[in-house]
């Protein structure tokens, strides 16, 4: 399953060698946290998916990894069974969405979430 580290500035998605291989994909995914427009939990991430699938790898309701192209962009998924996944909706960056099943869905969620500055009194 695809490692996903959240920093102050950013977000990184690292694909273990095996997910690279199935998505057809050398880099890590990395985005700015100012870009993340909005971050979901569904428990049914196969109804989120649109487009096509170029490149990546893709067994129904099994596993889903890669780059899916649609009208207005792109969106990588990293889909794995019915299990919790979070939707990341992005702007400005490499890929519209980010479909990821993770075990710890609800603490991503909260991590990604911004802290507003402190107004000086």
């Amino acid at each position: 399953m695809a490692s996903l580290r959240v920093h102050p500035d950013r977000l990184e998605v690292h694909l273990t060698p095996a997910e690279r291989t199935l998505a057809l994909r050398r880099d890590s995914i990395i985005v700015q946290r100012e870009n993340i427009r909005s971050a979901t939990i569904t428990d049914d991430p196969w109804i989120w998916f649109r487009g096509i699938r170029a490149p990546g790898t893709l067994v129904p309701l099994v596993v889903a990894i890669g780059t899916w192209k649609f009208h207005g962009g792109k969106d990588f998924l990293a889909v794995k069974s019915k299990r919790q996944a979070v939707v990341i909706d992005l702007v400005d960056e490499e890929f519209a969405r980010l479909i990821l099943t993770t075990k710890h869905a609800p603490d991503l969620v909260e991590s990604l979430k911004l802290q507003l500055p402190l107004e000086a009194p």
